[in-house]
């Protein structure tokens, strides 16, 4: 699994949660499936840019909010 991966799907599952939405109404308003938010959010799945656009503007932030630097080792 590739780092960038885990560390996009951490990202929007803590952004995601801190809105106080579920991954079923994230799916409706992006317009993807449920499975597909859960597959990024666990790292399994990347999305494309225009549904990294689509996450962020349902959201409210930046899309670069997505890209967390890689944690110190």
């Amino acid at each position: 699994m590739s780092a960038l991966r885990n560390r996009v799907g951490k990202r929007l599952r803590q952004i995601r949660r801190a809105k106080d939405l579920t991954q079923e109404q994230l799916a409706e308003a992006v317009g993807v499936s449920v499975k597909f938010i859960g597959n990024i959010e666990r790292g399994t799945s990347a999305p494309s840019f225009e549904t990294i656009e689509k996450i962020a503007e349902v959201l409210e932030v930046d899309a670069s909010e997505f890209f967390p630097p890689p944690e110190k080792k």
